[in-house]
């Protein structure tokens, strides 16, 4: 059964995507949003101002809401009170970061297992950019040393978890934008609906429920990640200092189309979709990169390129399965190199960690342990070519 009071949310991270887009769908569906944040002073701003502005941009204009009914506790000082109220909400969703999840996990569990088998099963959704983001999480969550074992016959009475796929464009704020959160009026929350088989799935307008989250997980990563980290890594080579100024240069823009032919080769044969319905989404995802209201630093959309040259993420995931079915991915592999290339830049760890590694491993090592490719991969020795092609130029420097 569910509760007699108004719908309570529970959501970790209150960056841009938090604040922006996450609580704004939550705030129009009439839940009450709880924040939680380990940034002292954001927990402070946000229990301050009972108010924030989204500002959606477009070609048509510019639009606001005004998000009210939120509050946030700190987890790190305050978790007693965190798990209380994950264990009466509606709803826990999460903007930290997949490498984050598996620190948020402990006080969800804490939660979840002090939630009463009377109240309908919290929804747990993770909002990320990553492939099974919610079941990276919920595998955390269920872990031993979270959950006892013992508990978890019946964890679906308490707890159901849907992966989710996101897609929109939050672009650096203005450093003195306070809470308010500029991004792009296109949106799309394309969430699983089987988890929710036996009830009706979480009340939230502007989310789209399907059976089937693959074809709408991979399209949007292999497309709009894809274009947009290709023209960031390409701009970054070219000193660009932009997206919108690297997506002027025609020689990127046509490294960027390339790199979305590659990856529309496979999601049309893989999913079925057709090909005149992925070119108009392709146009549509170039377009919006290119928005000029939008701009964003090649620097701050190519950081983590550890994370980005990965095994499932938006280069290496698509090529890998090109390259097995004897496909072209050669742009993507141009893509690669480019992030590959993307070293010791100021403000991002990654960048350093990858110089280090770039540095003291054979080719082949830095494959495997950044890409996460094996030998018996058909893509590995063409990776193995970018490494040594960019380990080479460094050492002629």
């Amino acid at each position: 059964m569910a509760r007699n009071c108004p719908k309570k949310a529970v959501h970790f991270g209150a960056g841009n995507i938090g604040r922006g887009f996450v609580a704004c769908f939550l705030h129009n569906s009439g839940y009450e949003v709880i924040f939680s944040e380990v940034n002292d002073t954001t927990v402070s701003k946000l229990n301050t101002q009972k108010s924030y502005r989204v500002i959606e941009v477009g070609t048509d204009g510019t639009s606001e809401t005004t998000i009210t009914n939120y509050r946030a506790i700190n987890s790190r000082t305050h978790e007693a009170e965190l798990v209380r109220e994950i264990a009466t909400a509606d709803l826990v969703t999460c903007s930290v970061g997949p490498h984050i999840l598996k620190f948020i996990a402990p006080v969800i569990a804490k939660g979840i297992n002090a939630r009463s088998t009377d109240l309908t099963p919290v929804a747990v959704i993770a909002c990320e950019n990553a492939i099974g983001a919610t079941d990276t999480l919920a595998e955390f969550i269920k872990a031993p040393e979270n959950t006892n074992p013992e508990r978890l016959a019946d964890y679906d009475k308490r707890a159901r978890f849907a992966n989710s796929a996101i897609d929109r464009i939050v672009p650096a704020q203005d450093p003195d934008a306070g809470l308010d959160v500029k991004l792009e009026k296109f949106y799309e929350w394309v969430v699983d609906r089987t988890p929710f088989a036996d009830h009706s799935p979480p009340d939230i307008k502007g989310i789209k429920w399907v059976d089937n989250l693959q074809p709408y997980i991979e399209r949007k990563l292999y497309t709009v990640n894809t274009g947009h980290a290709t023209a960031a890594y390409h701009g970054y080579v070219r000193r660009k200092s932009t997206v919108y100024d690297a997506l002027k240069d025609r020689e990127i823009a046509e490294e960027v189309k390339k790199a979305l032919a590659n990856t529309a080769d496979l999601i049309t044969e893989k999913h079925g979709i057709p090909q005149e319905e992925q070119k108009a989404y392709v146009d549509k995802i170039v377009s919006r990169i290119s928005n000029p209201h939008l701009e964003d630093a090649v620097e701050r959309v190519g950081r983590a390129p550890l994370r980005k040259l990965s095994r499932k993420e938006r280069f290496i995931g698509p090529a890998a399965e090109l390259a097995e079915n004897g496909k072209d991915c050669s742009a993507l592999l141009d893509a690669a190199e480019m992030a590959f290339r993307f070293q010791n830049v100021e403000g991002d760890d990654e960048s350093f960690q990858l110089a280090e590694i770039m540095s003291k491993n054979e080719p082949e090592q830095v494959v495997r342990q950044v890409c996460g490719l094996q030998p018996t991969d058909k893509l590995f020795p063409q990776v193995v070519e970018v490494v040594k092609k960019v380990q080479s130029d460094a050492m002629s420097e």
